[in-house]
């Protein structure tokens, strides 16, 4: 095999594994990371939650030094080194150390670049580079705005960008003590979630006490207050930059290494560039997405371990199968956890796939059990074929549970079938015999196989709005307690009794509380000769929090008595 000499530039999660990863595999190379910042192998995940001292010193963030990473590993690292420029054709980097202020070179073997992303600063902005404008991307970063607030004695901040970090970092920020407010330029946060799930976040948010702003943008940023696009001013001591990363991917243009669309570089299954013996892992790498294959950037810490393995394997000869990634996530807005796999609905249709998709809401566990919660689960599929294409789930409990079966299954390229049958675990503390993702897969099964028909409950609206035959078949305590303008209350136990009051000559709408009795009423009125019955995906639950916000966010009338999130 001889001897070989790989040097990896970035530390962090990807560069870091990759390292590891080719000590593993062969004790005799020269293994050299190189690392622009003061600090190596440190939890970038785990940032946010330093500000509400969830992680109690900045310090802890650190996972391993240099010297451990010499004692543990046999890997050289070296800090404050920036590498500048690559010489493909000599094989060799120029590094600047950053103390010294001298520049030098090293030869490779190999070369793994990981040099991840850097936080988008709009240039547009009126101060934003002032003393009280942050981002975080490193344990620097988050300790100068800790440090920032503490010394100021902030008492309001406003944080820009309502993607993972900025929702992560304002959740923290609140539970420290400070008046926050969210500022979105898009009509909702969380991209990586449809409109109508989206709203459950947003409410949290509200209820919270976080003053949300969507599709406004900031135009200035001043000492005690950020200016929005509509004049709005919003008093703030420190404003938080978290309006996106862009791939660092200079290094690689400058060496004429293959640029990807999305401004990452391009690699191959085995995370080799453009250049045999260069490649590129983590954020700055533009792989495949596995349902559309369109190219795909991901800046998540799993696709980067995988990425980081396959580099040091290929390296060694040991070939990848990774045929492409769906980008499933988790994160928590305060009381609620919001994971997702795969396509949304927006991105189906984006992709040009025929598609359906349904909504459940039944509870984590036994509803006899204490604690029980409702879990808010939306499954995307293929039509006709029934392949899973994509799901997303909100609850207090374990959604990212749910949709990690989901995720494993496509990519087996599994279907709403091969879902149903799914065997999972079961105990009353902890789920239902028939988990919701079974539950999911059931109602697709029942719309692929033309059983009943639904609507979503953005169409509710429209519903309302033409005075369309709305039955609710909730109890009657139920309806007096807040329903939609214009229903009817027929209780689900007095359906088949109340026929001569359903017509037969238009279309007919269904909810309850969360879809199910409803779908039992539905299947009720089929059988009775009943020809255009629809059951409204969600039911009042989801309609209350999604109409909510349409009236609070969007200013939009509102369609209820009175909404019911219970």
């Amino acid at each position: 095999m001889g001897k070989k000499k790989i040097l990896v530039v970035g530390g962090v999660a990807g560069g870091a594994s990759a390292a590891a990863r080719a000590r593993r595999l062969d004790e005799t190379s020269s293994i050299i990371v190189f690392e622009k910042g003061p600090h190596v192998s440190y939890s970038n995940c785990c940032l946010p939650y330093f500000l509400d001292r969830t992680i109690r010193k900045s310090d802890d963030l650190i996972l391993m030094d240099p010297e451990q990473f010499r004692k543990k590993y046999n890997i050289e690292v070296r800090t404050k080194s920036e590498v500048v420029k690559i010489d493909r054709d000599k094989k060799t980097v120029t590094v600047k150390d950053l103390l010294k202020g001298e520049s030098y070179e090293e030869s490779y073997d190999h070369l793994i670049l990981s040099p991840g992303a850097r936080p988008v600063v709009p240039g547009s902005i009126k101060g934003a580079d002032g003393e009280n404008v942050f981002t975080v991307r490193n344990v620097v970063d988050i300790a100068a705005l800790d440090a920032f607030l503490h010394e100021k004695k902030a008492q309001n901040v406003v944080v820009t960008g309502g993607g993972f970090i900025g929702c992560e970092i304002t959740e923290s920020l609140v539970h420290a003590g400070y008046h926050v407010a969210l500022v979105e330029s898009q009509d909702q946060i969380l991209s990586n979630f449809d409109p109508d799930m989206v709203q459950i976040l947003h409410k949290e948010l509200l209820d919270n006490g976080v003053d949300l702003k969507i599709s406004r943008r900031v135009t200035e940023i001043r000492k005690d207050a950020v200016v929005l696009e509509n004049g709005e001013e919003l008093p703030s001591d420190a404003v938080v930059m978290a309006a996106g990363m862009v791939p660092e991917s200079e290094l690689a243009r400058n060496a004429g290494l293959e640029i990807g669309s999305t401004g990452g570089i391009k690699v191959d299954s085995s995370m080799r560039t453009s250049d045999p013996f260069i490649y590129a892992v983590g954020d700055a790498a533009e792989t495949v997405h596995l349902l559309t294959k369109e190219p795909l950037r991901l800046a998540l810490a799993w696709p980067a371990q995988m990425q980081a393995r396959a580099a040091a394997d290929d390296i060694y000869g040991i070939r990848s199968s990774a045929k492409g990634y769906i980008g499933s996530s988790v994160t928590r807005v305060f009381s609620q956890y919001a994971a997702s796999t795969g396509l949304s609905e927006k991105e189906a249709q984006k992709a040009g796939f025929r598609f359906d998709a349904v909504w459940v809401i039944p509870s984590d566990k036994v509803s006899l059990m204490p604690g029980s919660r409702p879990i808010h689960l939306k499954l995307i599929f293929e039509v006709p074929t029934g392949r899973l294409l994509g799901a997303q789930s909100i609850a207090p409990n374990s959604p990212d549970r749910r949709v990690d079966v989901i995720a494993a299954l496509i990519g087996l390229g599994g279907t709403v079938d091969d879902l149903k049958l799914a065997e999972l675990c079961y105990a009353p503390v902890v789920g239902t015999a028939k988990d919701a993702v079974h539950m999911a897969a059931l109602v697709a099964e029942n719309l692929l196989a033309g059983r009943f028909k639904q609507v979503p409950l953005t169409k509710v609206r429209q519903l309302v709005e033409e005075k369309a035959c709305i039955i609710d078949v909730r109890e009657e305590g139920e309806f007096a307690a807040g329903h939609l303008i214009g229903s009817v209350n027929i209780p689900l136990s007095q359906l088949r009794q109340r026929t001569d009051e359903i017509p037969k000559d238009r279309p007919i709408y269904l909810h309850c509380r969360s879809s199910q009795r409803s779908y039992n009423a539905v299947m009720a009125l089929n059988g009775l000769g009943f020809g255009n019955v629809h059951n409204i995906s969600g039911s009042y639950l989801a309609i209350s929090i999604y109409e909510a916000m349409q009236e609070r966010l969007y200013g939009k009338k509102k369609i209820v008595t009175e909404y019911n999130f219970k």
